[in-house]
């Protein structure tokens, strides 16, 4: 396994790092704990939860599992989202940071978490609030390094304005959706990373699975696979559009006898502000392929080509 830099941080993380919010879903405890002992034994250090994965049993699980294995890990946890309803249920303010981050230290059963993550931008309560808070837990030994996750890029920036003027603990992490059928991010978002020095986490880097290769254009969705469990995303996954990208690079591994899963991998890190690809597993077979998935380094040449025919 090879390690990279968290954006300009000391923080050093896994190049493939583990999605957990299926645990306490698709995979009960037993299942979760092969999942992460397995990523462990595979050199993973990174393993990304939130609050809201299952209400809290992702934690869970993720804690009782990496106990006796805590200093191997680097825990990367979320808060933001609704939570519960009524006032502070969600979002940046103080008060609902420091209830959510108690709430995930207590689930996870440390006394401090790598990586503290607000979820989603809160346009309701101002960032400077938002970053003393963050700081504060900094400080008290809570949290080591923050970020954020689906930050528009202006509001990277702005964050960023804010901790430097205030002198406060800075994001050193930005997690948004990124893949070869899912772009949007290379407009504003990246190039606002690489300014500041922000580490990029994507997340769906096999866009529900569909860079797997699992799905064929007009065949019904396999069961028990992914999209199979999440109906909601077939509308987005299963278009003419993607199926054609999923073409092309299909061919484009075939000619040098690699995957899809390799190339997925390989093309995001070939980015050089992406730090971390989060992709989940289900069982320990899975986690070594996503393991071994960034052995292939692209050459210039082959990323040219690759763009090319993305972009075409």
């Amino acid at each position: 396994m090879k390690y990279r830099r968290l954006g300009a941080s000391g923080l050093e993380v896994s190049e493939t790092g583990i999605g957990t919010n299926n645990f306490g879903g698709r995979l009960d405890a037993g299942k979760s704990a092969a999942v992460v002992h397995a990523a462990l034994d595979n050199g993973i250090n990174l393993f990304d939860t939130a609050n809201i994965y299952t209400h809290g049993v992702s934690e869970e699980f993720l804690g009782k599992a990496l106990e006796g294995r805590r200093a191997e890990a680097l825990i990367a946890t979320k808060f933001g989202m609704l939570w519960e309803e009524g006032p502070h249920g969600k979002g940046g303010s103080r008060k609902h940071i420091i209830d959510s981050l108690d709430g995930s230290l207590r689930r996870l059963g440390t006394d401090y978490v790598d990586l503290y993550q607000i979820h989603m931008q809160d346009p309701d309560t101002p960032i400077d609030e938002t970053l003393r808070a963050l700081d504060d837990a900094v400080r008290a030994g809570k949290v080591r390094y923050i970020g954020c996750s689906n930050f528009d890029g202006w509001r990277i920036a702005d964050a960023m304005w804010t901790s430097e003027h205030y002198g406060l603990a800075r994001f050193v992490s930005s997690q948004p959706e990124y893949s070869m059928v899912v772009r949007e991010i290379e407009a504003e978002i990246m190039p606002a990373c690489e300014n500041y020095g922000i580490g990029i986490l994507p997340y769906f880097p096999l866009a529900h699975g569909l860079l797997t290769g699992k799905y064929r254009r007009g065949e019904d969705v396999p069961v028990g696979t992914r999209l199979a469990l999440t109906p909601s995303a077939q509308e987005k996954r299963l278009t003419a559009r993607n199926f054609d990208v999923l073409d092309k690079m299909q061919a484009f591994v075939d000619e040098r006898g690699k995957t899809l899963v390799k190339l997925a991998f390989a093309w995001l890190l070939a980015h050089g502000a992406v730090s971390s690809v989060i992709a989940g597993a289900s069982n320990p077979e899975q986690v070594s392929q996503n393991a071994a998935a960034p052995e292939w380094v692209l050459t210039g040449e082959e990323m040219s080509k690759l763009n090319e025919m993305l972009d075409a």
